[in-house]
């Protein structure tokens, strides 16, 4: 009979662009001199905490490239603009603390196997000023963190850098008050578990977005009642929800209406729009509306469907 459309873009990403580009060059900066310190002090720990800050500094600048990017307008080549560039980003992101957990996991074994002596007091030193850099960074991207996964992405790189600088603090300790080299390299080893564990959910919840598949913690139980509740609507079908970019969920669905005005249809198609945009943050809706008991050879009714 009819279609309803909602289209609202509004995003924000609570992070800009020249925070990442500041946070960026610290971490950068930063990385060199730990790497540095790691391989003059003997301390894998060091130097795989430096490796991290590394893909800490490529998450960064993946992410503000991606905030850049994604500001762009939409186009007739690119009708939904470029929120996905931020969502791949964040694939890239877990993809490269994958590959760094298992570069430090790969040392770490070598290391047990043939222990070197470490600095301890250096290791302890330079992992207080990583754990004031890495905070003070991870602080600044928590907002923005909590609705966009592609800031999350480079968050929980300097969180999880933070934290692994926290746990050299400890291996220089025991290193210097043990003289044991073996804790340098258990450390790192847990070091790079906790860097595989984080990237879990950000590639998880980036692949999905990928794939098309239902955001996170949005049932779809609970969007089908509320689309049945609207006041005129007698049934929903064909309906699917996913989500384009950060902040940016669509829908699509068929509802079932009496026989009516074609203003009145386009009025509970609306009602559905404003509905499950309030309740469920669904800011991208395209409605198709059937009428109940339209013969199949009617060309102003679509066919209904099981």
């Amino acid at each position: 009979m009819t279609a309803g459309h909602s289209h609202h873009h509004e995003h924000d990403h609570g992070v800009g662009a020249r925070t990442l580009g500041l946070a960026l060059t610290a971490t950068l900066a930063f990385a060199v001199v730990e790497a540095l310190a790691g391989w003059w002090g003997h301390s894998l720990a060091l130097l795989s905490d430096a490796g991290h800050n590394l893909t800490d500094a490529a998450a960064l600048g993946l992410s503000w490239y991606a905030i850049r990017v994604a500001s762009r307008p939409s186009h007739h080549g690119m009708t939904y603009g470029y929120h996905r560039v931020g969502v791949l980003a964040a694939l890239i992101n877990a993809l490269t603390l994958v590959v760094i957990a298992v570069a430090i996991g790969w040392e770490a074994i070598a290391r047990l196997r043939a222990p070197e002596p470490a600095n301890g007091a250096l290791m302890i030193v330079v992992a207080i000023v990583a754990i004031a850099v890495n905070g003070a960074i991870s602080w600044k991207l928590h907002h923005g963190a909590s609705h966009d996964i592609n800031v999350r992405g480079a968050y929980l790189h300097m969180l999880g850098d933070a934290i692994s600088a926290g746990a050299v603090v400890i291996a220089g300790g025991l290193v210097a008050l043990t003289h044991q080299p073996i804790a340098d390299p258990i450390v790192s080893l847990l070091i790079g578990a906790f860097i595989l564990y984080s990237s879990y959910g950000v590639f998880r919840e980036s692949l999905t977005v990928l794939l098309e598949g239902t955001p996170a913690g949005l049932p779809m139980p609970d969007v089908i009642t509320a689309i049945r509740r609207v006041g005129g609507v007698l049934d929903v079908h064909d309906l699917h929800v996913w989500m384009i970019g950060p902040g940016v969920v669509a829908c699509s669905c068929h509802i079932v209406v009496a026989e009516q005005s074609a203003r009145d249809g386009q009025q509970v198609a609306r009602a559905v729009e404003h509905d499950i945009e309030h309740r469920f943050r669904i800011t991208h809706t395209t409605i198709q509306v059937e009428v109940e008991g339209c013969p199949s050879d009617d060309v102003h009714c679509a066919p209904q469907r099981s």
